[in-house]
């Protein structure tokens, strides 16, 4: 079998040491701790420190290439099980499996095939730089990826992590549940690395010369509601699922933000929402209305007019 890396970890963010007092990169020296003298690479070689020692044995490539080891040319498959009988936290870096030579290409095509027609996994031995490790091999996309495993003594043990006596009310867990559901399905193109993106960004500005703009952040802690957050989480989704129905008829983004923007017009030119604020001004003045009625000093008032406007009548009429 040959091997090809199956992911590409050279697009992650990535930093070279520097000189802050003139922008030189900086060297990265092997100097022995002995002498305190620089070491030259074909000088360096291969040690062992037993734990707990401060002993170091030296081991020559003589003395590795003694070691019985029967997976050196060869990948030992020891048995064929369920996918979900290995844990997550075993896998290790992926390669995909190609066939070494044409008498190859048939028995790795019948692997293939035999692995993705019974949906399982092979779980073997394989010697990669010097190294014996577990491998898992499945189909995927037509070709075998196999993926180092990490070996069941290398797993920690989650003592001391998972706090004790947390009582979980009904609310809570149906909160959670509703989250999950309101999600949907997860479209692995819209996954990306934003921290690579605003790295980028500040080296292009600093590039041409500009002054780079930092996002603002909240500065300090939080204590976080973890109710409050479910409820803001589910009604977001939510709203996200209603927002891809109305608009799932227009296909250009710019479309759907044009759509947005034009319907708040045309409710102020007299749609629903302005009749509704006219209901309810007129509600408020029927309302003065009515409390003015019943107010006791301007229903006094209201009384005390008549008379004196009678009194006036009848003095007019003595006098004439």
């Amino acid at each position: 079998m040959k091997t090809y890396s199956a992911t590409d970890r050279t697009s992650s963010v990535s930093f070279v040491r520097i000189h802050e007092k003139d922008g030189a990169p900086v060297q990265y020296r092997k100097i022995c701790e002995l002498d305190g003298e620089e070491v030259p690479n074909e000088d360096v070689g291969k040690g062992y420190q037993p734990p707990g020692d401060d002993t170091v044995v030296p081991i020559t490539d003589d003395d590795l290439s003694q070691l019985p080891m029967p997976t050196a040319k060869t990948l030992s498959i020891l048995s064929f099980v369920d996918p979900a009988e290995i844990d997550p936290l075993q896998m290790d870096k992926a390669y995909y499996l190609g066939p070494n030579g044409t008498a190859a290409v048939k028995p790795y095509a019948v692997l293939r095939e035999a692995l993705e027609h019974h949906r399982k996994v092979a779980i073997g031995k394989v010697a990669m730089r010097g190294r014996e490790s577990l491998a898992m091999l499945r189909a995927h996309d037509g070709a075998i990826v196999m993926h180092q495993l990490l070996w069941p003594d290398q797993i920690r043990p989650a003592t001391g992590v998972v706090p004790d006596g947390v009582e979980i009310r009904e609310n809570e867990m149906t909160l959670a549940e509703t989250l999950m559901d309101s999600l949907g399905e997860l479209d692995p193109a819209e996954l990306h690395d934003d921290y690579r993106e605003a790295v980028e960004e500040l080296v292009a500005a600093k590039l041409e010369g500009e002054e780079p703009v930092a996002p603002a952040t909240p500065s300090g802690a939080q204590v976080i509601d973890l109710t409050a957050a479910l409820e803001k989480s589910v009604r977001a989704a939510q709203g996200r699922g209603r927002q891809a129905e109305d608009s799932a008829s227009v296909t250009p983004i710019r479309g759907r933000k044009t759509a947005k923007k034009s319907a708040p017009k045309k409710t102020a030119a007299g749609g629903p929402e302005k009749k509704t604020a006219t209901r309810k001004t007129t509600t408020r003045k029927t309302a003065a209305k009515s409390t003015a009625a019943t107010s006791p000093e301007k229903t006094a008032a209201k009384k005390a007019t008549p008379k004196k406007t009678a009194a006036k009548k009848t003095t007019a009429k003595k006098s004439g």
